[in-house]
């Protein structure tokens, strides 16, 4: 593996253990995909939020998931903020978290 993954707060990776087995399963495959790739991973996997953020787009029969993430220094991957979609459109104020978390970490 060439990148590695770490959470801003273990708290994160907590409500991600808490997602239903579907949706926990695809967001491990994306993050295979991640530490083998690093920013080459695209749509439909990931998706470019702008200014540095990206989301882990993970889904399954149980409903969908975000993971929010941006890369830093060397080869890590650094997860800020973890949902479960509710609404079509992910919520903004989930979105200015992530941006906020991302922001401390610089």
């Amino acid at each position: 593996m060439n990148h590695e993954i770490e959470y801003f707060h273990p708290s994160i990776e907590a409500d991600i253990e808490k997602w239903p087995a579907s949706i926990k399963a695809d967001y491990r495959h994306i993050s295979l995909l991640l530490m083998e790739h690093g920013p080459q991973v695209r749509m439909p996997h990931t998706k470019a939020m702008g200014d540095g953020l990206f989301e882990m787009r993970p889904h399954g029969r149980d409903g969908i998931g975000r993971a929010f993430y941006c890369h830093v220094k060397g080869k890590k991957i650094i997860i800020v903020h973890a949902i479960i979609k509710k609404t079509q459109k992910t919520p903004p104020k989930d979105i200015r978290l992530a941006r906020k978390r991302m922001q401390e970490m610089k």
